[in-house]
């Protein structure tokens, strides 16, 4: 079945264009809800692994448990809900979030917060495999690379907004509290979801058994799953473990940790619009730009991050770099010419968080029986490898 595009979508439906782009805004507002209780932790680890009395390394599972919970369950839920309107999944979705926030508030032991992160990975998983395509089917096709930048933003603003402020009120109030107030906006863009989007009926939805097809038949897709896998895990290799990073290595007290992952995230809403509007012109260029700079930014800290200020002007490239990571990876799947567009969606969301929990558990490895200053050149390692793998087969996909 062939999908309708955004135009001709909306103007069956009636729908104004504010409406439509306050539709994407919702989107985009989800993107951001998800990504900040997945990355919450991050701010966090040294509060949580004192309050539950556990390692560093150990409390990085909570970071790690999600990425491979959603990498499982991109594909098995795309298709479980393969016969269910995407806003309906969507709302459901955002609900589920809610619940995992407040089990996460009330965990009383290491093994109900992860229980509580397993149902964030779930939500990560589906959320993702729906929403990752979703621009086609709510603007015109020439507004598709905008909205999908804007869903995107929802990524870096996370690390503007959220993480930092959820790593502040942790400082002020603990740990418990920033996962409770997380609970607020997910009930916000339930009722936003709800409102905004219109109906949309499964069309080319995902099925377990197009996955692997795609991956055979699409060279496209295993490149893009390559340069997933490489570069997703180096960056989480050591973003995981930033706050020890930039204490330890850079020399910057714990308390101005959360302002600077606030100028990290800034820099990222930057990079993830810059690369957006680079990718709509040449993708496979503008991702050599973004994994070249990543690792130069990763592999550069340990020699000249170890002063605040090399770590600061360090930190801001970096964010700068990742911040075009999700907008420009996704513009090379949704290119791939796949006619399983939600299959190929699957791929990216399980390849991308899978990354994400190898990257959380290699790098928690490295801290706890190596230094902290391993994961970074582990993590520059692998961005480089992904700037080289798209470099050479990129050209031939």
């Amino acid at each position: 079945m062939i999908v309708k595009t955004g135009e001709t979508a909306a103007r069956a439906a009636g729908r104004s264009a504010a409406r439509t782009w306050l539709g994407v805004g919702a989107v985009a507002a989800g993107t951001f809800t998800v990504i900040t209780t997945e990355m919450l932790p991050v701010g966090l680890l040294t509060s949580v692994a004192a309050t539950l009395g556990v390692s560093e390394g150990t409390a990085g599972l909570t970071v790690m448990l999600p990425g491979v919970v959603a990498a499982l369950a991109a594909p098995v839920l795309a298709s479980a809900t393969a016969r269910v309107d995407r806003r309906i999944v969507l709302c459901g979705l955002m609900a589920l979030l809610a619940v995992a926030n407040t089990v996460s508030a009330l965990a009383p032991s290491l093994a109900v917060l992860l229980l509580a992160r397993v149902l964030v990975g779930l939500v990560i998983g589906g959320f993702w495999a729906v929403a990752a395509g979703l621009a086609v089917r709510l603007v015109p096709e020439r507004s598709v690379a905008t909205a999908t930048s804007v869903i995107f933003s929802g990524v870096a603003i996370a690390s503007v907004v959220g993480v930092p402020a959820g790593t502040f009120l942790g400082e002020a109030a603990g740990w418990r509290t920033a996962f409770a107030v997380m609970t607020v906006p997910a009930l916000v863009v339930l009722a936003a979801l709800v409102l905004l989007l219109p109906a949309m009926p499964p069309v080319g939805v995902a099925r377990l058994r197009d996955v692997p097809g795609v991956l055979l038949r699409n060279v496209r897709v295993r490149v893009g799953l390559a340069l997933t896998l490489l570069l997703v895990t180096g960056h989480f290799a050591a973003y995981t473990y930033v706050r020890p990073v930039l204490e330890e290595v850079g020399g910057i007290g714990a308390g101005a940790v959360g302002g600077l992952l606030l100028v990290y995230g800034t820099a990222g809403i930057i990079g993830n619009f810059t690369a957006g509007a680079a990718a709509g012109r040449d993708v496979r260029r503008t991702l050599v730009t973004v994994s070249s700079v990543l690792a130069a930014a990763v592999l550069a800290m340990p020699l000249l991050g170890t002063s605040p200020a090399g770590a600061v002007a360090l930190l801001v490239v970096w964010g700068l770099a990742y911040g075009g990571v999700s907008v420009s990876v996704q513009t090379w799947f949704l290119r791939s010419g796949t006619s399983a567009p939600e299959a190929a969606s699957a791929v990216f969301v399980s390849g991308f968080n899978g990354a994400i929990a190898l990257g959380a558990l290699l790098g928690g490895r490295i801290v706890d029986s190596v230094a902290v200053p391993g994961v970074l050149w582990t993590g520059g390692a692998l961005a480089a490898l992904a700037a080289a793998t798209v470099l050479v087969f990129g050209r031939r996909s």
